[in-house]
């Protein structure tokens, strides 16, 4: 069962994670950057409470980027990790937070960069964003998903096109 809230109503808890995790990941990954994205970092839109993280390293640093995050992080969806990108999740926060890594000019991180970039700057597309999630609440955590990932694909192809 999906539960909304607003990104306001976490956004002071989702930016101390951040800082936490900034001085976390800063030992062992110096240079690399790491930045609150997801809807949880929008103002206006509707999230299911969990806080996203966006880590940046240069190419050369993706394999150990992922290493030092395996070391204390869950590996998540490792069926679409490729050679410049993974995901992984914590449990050490009051929120669920999930760290996408991402080698700097993948195209998953370019790609990443511009779909939210989209959806930070266009209003309109907030509310179409919210609207799938809202069609979605109460439903289970598959149908939730795969709504929100065919709206956001559909954003990162319209983004290529253009």
């Amino acid at each position: 069962m999906v539960a909304l809230w607003t990104a306001e109503q976490l956004l002071p808890r989702a930016r101390a994670i951040l800082a936490l995790e900034r001085r976390r990941l800063r030992r062992g990954l110096p240079g690399a950057e790491l930045a609150l994205t997801g809807s949880t970092s929008l103002p206006g839109m509707l999230t299911r409470g969990d806080v996203d993280l966006h880590l940046r390293v240069r190419p050369e640093d993706f394999k150990r980027a992922v290493r030092v995050l395996g070391l204390t992080d869950t590996p998540v969806h490792g069926e679409i990790w490729t050679s410049g990108f993974a995901t992984f999740e914590t449990s050490r926060h009051e929120l669920p937070t999930g760290i996408a890594v991402t080698a700097i000019g993948d195209e998953h991180d370019t790609l990443f960069r511009r779909t939210w970039a989209r959806l930070a700057s266009d209003p309109e597309l907030v509310d179409a964003y919210n609207a799938v999630k809202l069609r979605h609440e109460g439903a289970d955590d598959a149908a939730y998903l795969a709504a929100k990932r065919r709206f956001l694909d559909s954003l990162g192809r319209d983004a290529n096109d253009g």
